[in-house]
C-alpha cells in the first residue's frame, strides 16, 4: 500500500501511516524520513536526485521539518534554503536511533523482475542489512544477463523502501554471484546458516532456527525451479540448514517475506 503525501498547513513534511505507534507519530501522520551523505555539526545538505524529487515533487519549503538519516543517526532537520536541485537543512534535535538487532543477509536467486523488485522492497521492510542476487543454476539467462543493468534500479527500491519503513540505514546490494561462491563466503563467517528447501526430507524452519541466536544469519532463497544438486551440496558444504516453510509450494517472493518474518520472529528483538 502507497502511503499518500500530506502536506499540513503548519509547514511540516508528513505522510499518513494508519494504526501504527511511534514518538513521532500522532494522530497517523508521521515525518517523512530521507538520507543524507553526512551531518556536519547542527547542519546538512541534501543533492542530487533526492534533493530535487524533495524539491520539485513534493515542493519543500523553508520551515518543514523531515527526519535525516546519514546511516548511523538520525536528527529533525528543518529546511533552511531550498533550491531545485539542493536543499539545506539546520538539525534541531537528535533521534531515537533504532539499530537492528540481527544482521541478515538474504542471498536471493534472481527471478522474474516484478517479483525480484517486489521483494527486494519488502526484504527491506523486513530488517534485512545486505541483499545478495544469486546467479542459481535453474535462473532464466535471460534475466542474469540484464540483471547489472538494474542495479541501479534495485538500489534504488532500497533507497525508498528504507525511507518508506523509517530505517537508519538502506541495505547493501551486492553484485550478482553464483551460488557456490555466495556459500563459500557465508561459510567463512558466523552465524546462523539456512537455505529454504522444497525437498521432503527437510525439517520445518521453526526447527532449523530452534536454539539458534544471532546476531549474524545467512538466509538463502532459490529460483522458481528450485535448487540443483549441486547447489544443495554447496549449501550442506558450507553448513546451511535446509529448512521448509511447509508443503505448499510458494513463489520465491512469498518466501521472502514467510521466511524473513520467521527469522524475526525467532532471533530477533524480545
Amino acid at each position: 500500500m502507497v502511503r499518500p503525501s500530506i502536506e499540513l498547513g503548519s509547514g511540516m513534511g508528513l505522510e499518513f501511516n494508519p494504526g501504527l505507534g511511534s514518538p513521532a507519530n500522532e494522530g497517523g501522520y508521521v515525518r517523512r524520513r530521507f538520507f543524507v551523505e553526512q551531518f556536519d555539526g547542527l547542519k546538512a545538505v541534501m543533492e542530487g536526485e533526492a534533493a530535487h524529487h524533495l524539491g520539485r515533487v513534493l515542493r519543500a519549503q523553508a520551515g518543514q521539518q523531515y527526519e535525516l538519516s546519514d546511516g548511523e543517526r538520525a536528527f529533525l532537520g528543518r529546511i533552511d534554503v531550498a533550491t531545485r536541485d539542493r536543499i539545506e537543512f539546520v538539525l534541531e534535535e537528535e533521534l531515537p536511533a533504532h539499530k537492528l538487532r540481527l544482521d541478515i543477509t538474504l542471498l536471493l536467486s534472481v527471478v522474474k523482475f516484478d517479483a525480484f523488485e517486489w521483494a527486494l522492497e519488502k526484504a527491506t521492510e523486513l530488517g534485512v542489512s545486505t541483499i545478495v542476487p544469486l546467479a542459481a543454476a535453474r535462473s532464466e539467462k535471460g534475466l542474469l544477463a540484464a540483471a547489472e543493468k538494474r542495479a541501479e534500479r534495485w538500489r534504488k527500491i532500497l533507497l525508498e523502501a528504507a525511507q518508506q519503513s523509517r530505517r537508519l540505514r538502506v541495505p547493501a546490494l551486492a553484485g550478482l554471484v553464483k551460488v557456490e561462491g555466495a556459500f563459500a563466503k557465508a561459510a567463512s563467517g558466523a552465524g546462523v546458516r539456512v537455505m529454504l528447501s522444497e525437498l521432503a526430507s527437510a525439517g520445518t524452519l521453526r526447527t532449523a532456527l530452534a536454539g539458534q541466536s544471532g546476531p549474524e544469519v545467512w538466509l538463502a532463497i532459490g529460483p522458481e525451479g528450485g535448487w540443483t544438486e549441486g547447489e544443495f551440496a554447496a549449501g550442506e558444504a558450507a553448513e546451511f540448514r535446509q529448512a521448509s516453510l511447509g508443503r505448499l509450494i510458494l513463489r520465491t517472493e512469498t518466501a521472502v517475506i514467510a521466511a524473513l518474518a520467521a527469522v524475526n520472529y525467532a532471533l530477533g528483538e524480545d
